[in-house]
């Protein structure tokens, strides 16, 4: 799902696999412990994580306050997970990238 976004690659991240664009981190997956880490805004955060804490969470450090969010994939739902990681990817994509995501031009 993460490599369904223009410009976005794979590489691993230490024990992880690492989605980017331009180079920047988005999501990571951790495939042995079914979870994933996504970079969100604070505001993103906030709303996704009031959802279901045990199906989302902040990042419990310093990460966590800048918006890095965990997501237990056995959890969540396909169309909820698509949208956290359309958010997670406008949050670091440049703004031309970005834009083909947002103002209801999602996929």
């Amino acid at each position: 799902m993460a490599l369904g976004f223009a410009e976005a690659t794979e590489q691993p991240h230490f024990e992880k696999t690492s989605f980017r664009v331009k180079n920047k981190i988005f999501v990571t997956l951790d495939e042995t412990n079914k979870l994933a880490c996504a970079k969100l805004s604070n505001a993103d955060q906030s709303v996704f994580c009031l959802i279901d804490e045990t199906m989302m969470w902040p990042v419990p450090n310093k990460w966590g306050k800048q918006g890095w969010t965990m997501i237990a994939l056995g959890k969540i739902k396909k169309e909820l997970l698509k949208d956290v990681l359309t958010h997670a990817y406008c949050s670091v994509a440049p703004k031309t990238l970005a834009a083909l995501y947002t103002n209801n031009n999602t996929e």
